[in-house]
Protein backbone atom coordinates (compact mmCIF):
# COMPACT_ATOMS: atom_id res chain seq x y z
CA UNK A 1 0.00 0.00 0.00
CA UNK A 2 2.85 2.08 1.07
CA UNK A 3 4.62 1.62 -2.20
CA UNK A 4 1.91 2.25 -4.48
CA UNK A 5 0.85 5.51 -2.29
CA UNK A 6 4.92 6.68 -3.09
CA UNK A 7 4.62 5.65 -6.83
CA UNK A 8 1.32 7.82 -7.38
CA UNK A 9 3.41 11.01 -5.79
CA UNK A 10 5.39 10.05 -8.73
CA UNK A 11 5.28 11.66 -12.38
CA UNK A 12 5.29 8.81 -15.42
CA UNK A 13 8.62 9.94 -16.28
CA UNK A 14 10.31 9.33 -12.73
CA UNK A 15 8.21 6.17 -12.92
CA UNK A 16 10.05 5.37 -16.27
CA UNK A 17 6.52 4.03 -17.44
CA UNK A 18 6.35 3.66 -21.10
CA UNK A 19 3.27 6.14 -21.60
CA UNK A 20 6.04 9.12 -20.71
CA UNK A 21 7.70 8.31 -24.35
CA UNK A 22 5.21 10.23 -26.87
CA UNK A 23 5.25 8.11 -28.86
CA UNK A 24 3.76 5.60 -27.02
CA UNK A 25 1.04 7.87 -26.18
CA UNK A 26 0.33 8.49 -29.72
CA UNK A 27 0.22 4.42 -30.90
CA UNK A 28 -2.44 3.70 -28.24
CA UNK A 29 -4.52 6.94 -29.71
CA UNK A 30 -4.11 5.42 -33.40
CA UNK A 31 -4.27 1.54 -32.78
CA UNK A 32 -7.00 -0.46 -31.27
CA UNK A 33 -10.54 0.28 -32.17
CA UNK A 34 -9.35 3.63 -34.17
CA UNK A 35 -7.10 1.06 -36.40
CA UNK A 36 -10.01 -1.93 -36.74
CA UNK A 37 -12.40 1.01 -37.62
CA UNK A 38 -14.78 0.74 -34.68
CA UNK A 39 -14.10 4.37 -34.16
CA UNK A 40 -13.43 6.92 -37.09
CA UNK A 41 -10.11 8.42 -37.19
CA UNK A 42 -10.67 11.87 -36.12
CA UNK A 43 -9.28 13.35 -39.48
CA UNK A 44 -11.96 11.04 -40.76
CA UNK A 45 -14.63 12.56 -38.59
CA UNK A 46 -13.70 16.83 -39.64
CA UNK A 47 -14.02 15.30 -43.46
CA UNK A 48 -17.33 14.68 -43.09
CA UNK A 49 -18.02 18.56 -42.70
CA UNK A 50 -15.46 19.62 -44.94
CA UNK A 51 -13.23 20.97 -41.44
CA UNK A 52 -9.85 19.09 -43.00
CA UNK A 53 -7.31 19.80 -43.30
CA UNK A 54 -8.13 22.00 -40.03
CA UNK A 55 -6.14 25.34 -40.18
CA UNK A 56 -5.74 28.46 -37.70
CA UNK A 57 -7.47 31.57 -37.70
CA UNK A 58 -6.09 34.91 -36.17
CA UNK A 59 -3.64 34.23 -33.82
CA UNK A 60 -5.05 35.74 -30.76
CA UNK A 61 -3.16 33.60 -27.42
CA UNK A 62 0.42 33.03 -26.83
CA UNK A 63 0.49 29.93 -24.07
CA UNK A 64 4.28 29.70 -23.03
CA UNK A 65 4.61 26.80 -20.41
CA UNK A 66 7.48 28.07 -18.11
CA UNK A 67 8.19 24.38 -16.85
CA UNK A 68 6.98 21.33 -15.93
CA UNK A 69 8.26 21.57 -12.22
CA UNK A 70 5.09 21.40 -10.00
CA UNK A 71 4.63 21.21 -6.20
CA UNK A 72 1.55 18.64 -6.90
CA UNK A 73 1.34 15.31 -8.61
CA UNK A 74 -2.64 15.26 -10.09
CA UNK A 75 -4.13 12.01 -11.40
CA UNK A 76 -5.32 13.62 -14.23
CA UNK A 77 -2.29 15.89 -15.51
CA UNK A 78 -1.44 15.84 -19.23
CA UNK A 79 1.48 17.38 -18.87
CA UNK A 80 2.94 14.93 -15.93
CA UNK A 81 4.04 17.79 -13.84
CA UNK A 82 5.31 17.03 -10.66
CA UNK A 83 8.39 17.86 -8.18
CA UNK A 84 10.57 15.34 -10.00
CA UNK A 85 10.07 17.30 -12.99
CA UNK A 86 13.02 19.41 -13.68
CA UNK A 87 12.54 20.66 -17.32
CA UNK A 88 12.21 24.54 -16.50
CA UNK A 89 12.13 27.50 -19.17
CA UNK A 90 15.67 29.19 -19.15
CA UNK A 91 15.67 33.25 -18.81
CA UNK A 92 17.43 33.22 -22.35
CA UNK A 93 14.26 31.66 -23.89
CA UNK A 94 12.01 33.99 -21.60
CA UNK A 95 14.03 36.69 -23.11
CA UNK A 96 13.35 35.25 -26.71
CA UNK A 97 9.53 35.25 -25.85
CA UNK A 98 9.27 38.75 -24.92
CA UNK A 99 11.16 39.61 -28.19
CA UNK A 100 8.17 37.68 -29.57
CA UNK A 101 5.48 39.41 -27.09
CA UNK A 102 6.79 42.74 -28.28
CA UNK A 103 5.86 42.51 -31.96
CA UNK A 104 2.25 39.68 -32.26
CA UNK A 105 -0.65 40.32 -32.69
CA UNK A 106 -2.08 37.99 -30.06
CA UNK A 107 -3.91 40.17 -27.31
CA UNK A 108 -3.10 37.29 -24.89
CA UNK A 109 -0.15 35.85 -22.74
CA UNK A 110 -1.12 32.74 -20.82
CA UNK A 111 1.47 31.11 -18.62
CA UNK A 112 1.20 28.14 -17.64
CA UNK A 113 3.10 24.96 -16.07
CA UNK A 114 3.69 22.73 -13.78
CA UNK A 115 3.04 25.67 -11.56
CA UNK A 116 4.95 28.66 -13.37
CA UNK A 117 5.33 30.27 -10.14
CA UNK A 118 7.91 27.71 -9.86
CA UNK A 119 10.50 28.70 -12.32
CA UNK A 120 13.03 30.84 -10.38
CA UNK A 121 12.90 34.02 -13.18
CA UNK A 122 9.04 33.55 -13.22
CA UNK A 123 8.52 36.99 -11.42
CA UNK A 124 11.05 38.69 -13.58
CA UNK A 125 9.43 37.21 -16.72
CA UNK A 126 6.04 38.65 -15.62
CA UNK A 127 7.61 42.24 -14.84
CA UNK A 128 9.10 42.21 -17.87
CA UNK A 129 5.95 40.73 -20.08
CA UNK A 130 3.47 43.00 -17.90
CA UNK A 131 5.34 45.92 -19.72
CA UNK A 132 4.18 44.77 -23.59
CA UNK A 133 1.12 45.89 -23.50
CA UNK A 134 -0.58 42.70 -23.59
CA UNK A 135 -4.33 43.12 -22.83
CA UNK A 136 -5.42 40.03 -21.03
CA UNK A 137 -2.42 38.70 -19.34
CA UNK A 138 -3.10 35.14 -17.66
CA UNK A 139 -1.24 33.00 -14.86
CA UNK A 140 -2.30 29.53 -14.50
CA UNK A 141 -2.34 28.34 -10.84
CA UNK A 142 -2.82 25.27 -9.10
CA UNK A 143 -3.48 27.52 -5.73
CA UNK A 144 -1.94 25.39 -3.48
CA UNK A 145 1.43 27.08 -4.80
CA UNK A 146 0.66 30.18 -2.74
CA UNK A 147 0.39 28.18 0.54
CA UNK A 148 3.26 25.92 -0.16
CA UNK A 149 6.49 28.07 1.06
CA UNK A 150 6.96 31.33 2.56
CA UNK A 151 8.46 32.53 -0.45
CA UNK A 152 4.99 32.48 -1.91
CA UNK A 153 3.14 33.75 0.53
CA UNK A 154 3.14 36.96 -1.27
CA UNK A 155 1.68 36.23 -4.97
CA UNK A 156 -1.44 37.63 -4.82
CA UNK A 157 -0.17 40.97 -4.34
CA UNK A 158 2.08 40.26 -6.77
CA UNK A 159 -0.65 39.72 -9.29
CA UNK A 160 -2.51 41.80 -8.26
CA UNK A 161 0.23 44.79 -8.61
CA UNK A 162 0.64 43.37 -12.44
CA UNK A 163 -3.00 42.90 -12.82
CA UNK A 164 -2.89 39.29 -13.70
CA UNK A 165 -5.81 36.98 -14.52
CA UNK A 166 -5.28 34.39 -12.48
CA UNK A 167 -6.90 30.66 -13.52
CA UNK A 168 -7.03 28.57 -10.89
CA UNK A 169 -7.25 24.97 -10.49
CA UNK A 170 -10.31 23.45 -8.34
CA UNK A 171 -11.68 19.93 -8.85
CA UNK A 172 -14.82 20.94 -6.98
CA UNK A 173 -16.26 22.28 -4.19
CA UNK A 174 -15.95 19.30 -1.88
CA UNK A 175 -12.98 18.07 0.09
CA UNK A 176 -13.22 14.66 -0.95
CA UNK A 177 -13.51 14.67 -4.99
CA UNK A 178 -10.91 17.56 -4.69
CA UNK A 179 -8.06 15.52 -2.72
CA UNK A 180 -9.02 12.43 -4.71
CA UNK A 181 -7.86 13.99 -7.96
CA UNK A 182 -4.89 16.21 -6.40
CA UNK A 183 -3.67 14.96 -3.55
CA UNK A 184 -4.69 14.64 0.75
CA UNK A 185 -4.84 18.14 1.99
CA UNK A 186 -5.08 20.28 -1.55
CA UNK A 187 -8.71 21.07 -0.71
CA UNK A 188 -7.84 23.10 2.63
CA UNK A 189 -4.77 24.79 0.53
CA UNK A 190 -6.66 25.75 -2.51
CA UNK A 191 -9.71 26.98 -0.06
CA UNK A 192 -6.96 29.59 1.82
CA UNK A 193 -5.48 30.48 -1.15
CA UNK A 194 -9.13 31.55 -2.53
CA UNK A 195 -9.76 33.27 0.93
CA UNK A 196 -6.44 35.38 0.30
CA UNK A 197 -6.91 36.17 -3.41
CA UNK A 198 -10.22 37.55 -2.30
CA UNK A 199 -8.76 39.40 0.04
CA UNK A 200 -6.91 41.58 -2.09
CA UNK A 201 -9.48 42.02 -4.35
CA UNK A 202 -9.78 39.30 -7.05
CA UNK A 203 -12.55 37.47 -8.02
CA UNK A 204 -15.25 39.95 -5.83
CA UNK A 205 -18.13 41.41 -7.65
CA UNK A 206 -17.27 44.36 -9.49
CA UNK A 207 -13.42 43.81 -9.18
CA UNK A 208 -11.25 44.30 -12.44
CA UNK A 209 -8.72 41.52 -11.08
CA UNK A 210 -9.95 38.31 -12.91
CA UNK A 211 -10.24 35.28 -10.98
CA UNK A 212 -11.05 32.22 -13.15
CA UNK A 213 -11.65 28.69 -11.86
CA UNK A 214 -11.11 25.54 -14.12
CA UNK A 215 -13.26 22.34 -13.61
CA UNK A 216 -11.75 19.17 -14.61
CA UNK A 217 -13.85 15.50 -13.96
CA UNK A 218 -12.18 13.44 -11.61
CA UNK A 219 -13.24 10.51 -13.27
CA UNK A 220 -13.59 8.49 -16.72
CA UNK A 221 -16.49 10.99 -17.68
CA UNK A 222 -17.26 14.23 -19.48
CA UNK A 223 -17.73 17.13 -17.70
CA UNK A 224 -21.61 18.88 -17.71
CA UNK A 225 -23.12 21.81 -18.77
CA UNK A 226 -20.52 24.82 -17.57
CA UNK A 227 -22.92 27.14 -16.72
CA UNK A 228 -25.04 25.06 -14.40
CA UNK A 229 -21.97 24.07 -12.74
CA UNK A 230 -20.54 27.55 -12.32
CA UNK A 231 -23.47 28.10 -10.40
CA UNK A 232 -23.39 25.26 -8.32
CA UNK A 233 -19.80 26.15 -7.23
CA UNK A 234 -20.48 30.05 -6.62
CA UNK A 235 -23.38 29.25 -4.40
CA UNK A 236 -21.73 26.45 -2.93
CA UNK A 237 -17.81 28.19 -2.22
CA UNK A 238 -20.06 31.65 -1.12
CA UNK A 239 -21.97 29.46 1.36
CA UNK A 240 -19.53 27.34 3.11
CA UNK A 241 -16.63 29.96 2.62
CA UNK A 242 -16.98 32.93 1.79
CA UNK A 243 -15.56 32.95 -1.60
CA UNK A 244 -16.37 35.02 -4.46
CA UNK A 245 -14.85 34.26 -8.20
CA UNK A 246 -15.70 35.17 -11.52
CA UNK A 247 -16.33 32.48 -14.28
CA UNK A 248 -15.78 28.68 -14.21
CA UNK A 249 -14.27 27.01 -17.19
CA UNK A 250 -15.27 23.11 -17.17
CA UNK A 251 -12.27 21.41 -19.44
CA UNK A 252 -12.84 18.06 -21.14
CA UNK A 253 -10.01 15.43 -19.56
CA UNK A 254 -7.76 14.69 -22.53
CA UNK A 255 -6.71 11.49 -23.07
CA UNK A 256 -3.05 12.58 -22.74
CA UNK A 257 -0.19 11.37 -20.29
CA UNK A 258 -1.74 11.02 -16.63
CA UNK A 259 -4.86 10.68 -17.50
CA UNK A 260 -4.41 7.92 -20.75
CA UNK A 261 -2.58 5.83 -17.90
CA UNK A 262 -5.72 6.47 -15.55
CA UNK A 263 -8.16 4.62 -18.54
CA UNK A 264 -5.86 2.36 -19.16
CA UNK A 265 -5.49 1.01 -15.48
CA UNK A 266 -8.55 1.63 -14.70
CA UNK A 267 -9.96 -0.19 -17.87
CA UNK A 268 -12.13 2.48 -18.86
CA UNK A 269 -10.04 3.60 -21.89
CA UNK A 270 -12.21 2.34 -24.76
CA UNK A 271 -15.41 3.34 -22.85
CA UNK A 272 -14.21 6.80 -22.72
CA UNK A 273 -12.89 7.18 -26.31
CA UNK A 274 -16.21 5.91 -27.24
CA UNK A 275 -18.06 8.45 -25.24
CA UNK A 276 -15.51 11.24 -26.67
CA UNK A 277 -16.45 9.80 -30.03
CA UNK A 278 -20.46 10.05 -29.61
CA UNK A 279 -20.05 13.69 -28.04
CA UNK A 280 -18.52 14.75 -31.12
CA UNK A 281 -19.98 18.44 -32.05
CA UNK A 282 -18.87 19.55 -35.23
CA UNK A 283 -19.48 23.45 -34.03
CA UNK A 284 -17.30 22.75 -31.50
CA UNK A 285 -14.24 22.67 -34.03
CA UNK A 286 -14.16 26.22 -35.41
CA UNK A 287 -13.66 27.63 -31.96
CA UNK A 288 -11.05 24.72 -30.81
CA UNK A 289 -8.20 26.59 -28.99
CA UNK A 290 -5.66 25.54 -31.51
CA UNK A 291 -6.99 27.74 -34.35
CA UNK A 292 -6.29 30.99 -32.38
CA UNK A 293 -3.33 29.48 -30.23
CA UNK A 294 0.54 29.00 -30.56
CA UNK A 295 1.98 27.20 -27.54
CA UNK A 296 5.82 27.37 -26.32
CA UNK A 297 7.08 24.61 -24.15
CA UNK A 298 9.76 25.68 -21.55
CA UNK A 299 12.94 24.77 -24.34
CA UNK A 300 11.19 27.27 -26.64
CA UNK A 301 9.78 25.17 -29.47
CA UNK A 302 6.05 25.56 -31.57
CA UNK A 303 2.91 23.69 -31.11
CA UNK A 304 -0.54 23.85 -31.58
CA UNK A 305 -1.86 23.73 -28.63
CA UNK A 306 -0.53 22.68 -25.00
CA UNK A 307 -1.86 19.19 -25.82
CA UNK A 308 0.34 18.82 -28.68
CA UNK A 309 3.06 20.06 -26.94
CA UNK A 310 2.96 17.02 -24.25
CA UNK A 311 2.74 14.15 -27.51
CA UNK A 312 5.72 16.03 -28.99
CA UNK A 313 3.87 17.13 -32.01
CA UNK A 314 5.28 20.55 -32.94
CA UNK A 315 3.99 22.82 -35.68
CA UNK A 316 3.92 21.76 -39.41
CA UNK A 317 5.83 25.04 -40.57
CA UNK A 318 9.24 25.38 -40.99
CA UNK A 319 9.62 28.11 -37.94
CA UNK A 320 9.28 25.74 -35.17
CA UNK A 321 10.83 27.46 -32.74
CA UNK A 322 10.33 30.44 -30.67
CA UNK A 323 14.04 31.81 -31.49
CA UNK A 324 12.98 32.04 -35.44
CA UNK A 325 9.44 33.22 -34.61
CA UNK A 326 7.69 34.07 -37.96
CA UNK A 327 3.51 34.89 -37.37
CA UNK A 328 2.45 34.94 -41.08
CA UNK A 329 4.59 32.19 -41.83
CA UNK A 330 3.48 30.14 -38.90
CA UNK A 331 -0.60 31.23 -39.82
CA UNK A 332 0.15 29.66 -42.92
CA UNK A 333 0.21 26.20 -40.80
CA UNK A 334 -1.79 23.22 -41.42
CA UNK A 335 -2.55 22.42 -37.81
CA UNK A 336 -1.47 19.12 -36.14
CA UNK A 337 -4.53 16.50 -35.11
CA UNK A 338 -4.83 12.90 -33.96
CA UNK A 339 -7.70 11.00 -31.65
CA UNK A 340 -7.47 13.21 -28.72
CA UNK A 341 -8.33 16.34 -30.41
CA UNK A 342 -12.09 14.28 -29.91
CA UNK A 343 -11.98 16.06 -26.08
CA UNK A 344 -11.81 19.41 -27.24
CA UNK A 345 -14.76 18.78 -29.57
CA UNK A 346 -16.95 16.70 -27.43
CA UNK A 347 -20.48 17.90 -26.37
CA UNK A 348 -20.42 21.58 -25.98
CA UNK A 349 -16.22 21.94 -26.65
CA UNK A 350 -13.47 22.53 -24.88
CA UNK A 351 -10.29 24.66 -24.41
CA UNK A 352 -8.35 26.13 -21.74
CA UNK A 353 -11.22 28.78 -21.85
CA UNK A 354 -13.52 26.44 -21.06
CA UNK A 355 -16.80 25.15 -23.21
CA UNK A 356 -16.44 26.70 -27.23
CA UNK A 357 -19.44 25.84 -28.68
CA UNK A 358 -23.17 28.16 -27.50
Amino acid sequence: MLKEKKKKQQSLHKRHSELAVANKQLEKLSNGIFANGELPLFSEKIRETNQFPLRPNKLEILQINVGYMCNQVCEHCHVDAGPDRKEIMTRETMQQCLDVIKNTGAHTLDLTGGAPEMNPDFRWFVDEASKAGIKDFIVRSNLTIIRANKKYYDLPEFFKNHNVHVVSSMPHWTRGKTDKQRGEGVFDLSIKALQELNAVGYGMPESDLRLDLVYNPSGAYLPGDQASMEKEFKHALLEDFGIHFHNLFAITNLPVSRFLDYLIASENYEDYMYSLVEAYNPAAVKNVMCRNTISISWDGFLYDCDFNQMLELKVASKIQHISEYNEDILNDRKIIISQHCYGCTAGAGSSCQGAVAD
